[in-house]
């Protein structure tokens, strides 16, 4: 576990959208990180505000550099050690990566780098200041399956409804327009500088 580290007067703070790609209407999350972070903890930010299981591979493409955990068994050896790489220094204002999830489903998302602004006193880094929209849950198949499994759990007479209703936990329900922002910000405050280190989930 990293030691914890202090907002200071230097931290230049990150302000980012985060979009599901594939998906009408879209599913995005607005986060504001310090931009000292590793791409190894941008991740795990990512999966907690859009309430990923951290249950598959992923990767970060800036340009032509691929980032992740390099793992020769999986095809990854090739890879730069995204822990290794600060995210001030691989992206601006103004630049868009590309964080791919569960390479089966192939979860893509677009990271835009919308704006770079002066730390606020007394503000938790990193913090999710909006966003729109439930997370698909896991392995339903991608975008493409993902728009069947809504069909399906619509529909009572479908012949996977019932399948799918299990999937989800038996009664509990699924709400594709539901977003809790307080409870999304409330989750980040885990990897909040200044306040406790940041830690990894994987």
């Amino acid at each position: 576990m990293a030691a914890a580290r202090r907002i200071t007067p230097k931290t230049r703070i990150f302000q980012l959208k985060i979009q599901l790609t594939g998906i009408r209407p879209p599913v995005w999350r607005r986060v504001l990180v310090p931009g000292e972070i590793d791409l190894g903890e941008l991740h795990d930010v990512i999966q907690t505000a859009f309430g990923w299981t951290n249950s598959h591979l992923h990767q970060f493409e800036i340009g032509t550099a691929r980032f992740g955990t390099p793992d020769p068994d999986w095809g990854m050896a090739d890879m730069a050690d995204e822990s290794r790489a600060k995210l001030f220094r691989v992206a601006s204002e103004g630049d868009r990566l590309r964080y791919s999830y569960d390479f089966g489903d192939n979860w893509v998302h677009h990271v835009t780098v919308e704006k770079v602004l002066d730390a606020e006193p007394g503000t938790r880094y990193p913090t999710c200041s909006a966003g729109r929209r439930a997370c698909p849950p896991e392995d339903v198949g991608g975008p493409w399956g993902y728009g069947d499994f809504l069909e399906a759990l619509a529909d009572p007479q479908h012949d996977e409804h019932e399948q799918w209703r299990e999937w989800i936990g038996g009664g509990r329900s699924f709400d594709p327009d539901a977003f809790d922002l307080t409870s999304t910000d409330a989750a980040l405050a885990a990897f909040a500088w200044g306040a406790s280190p940041l830690r990894s989930v994987r």
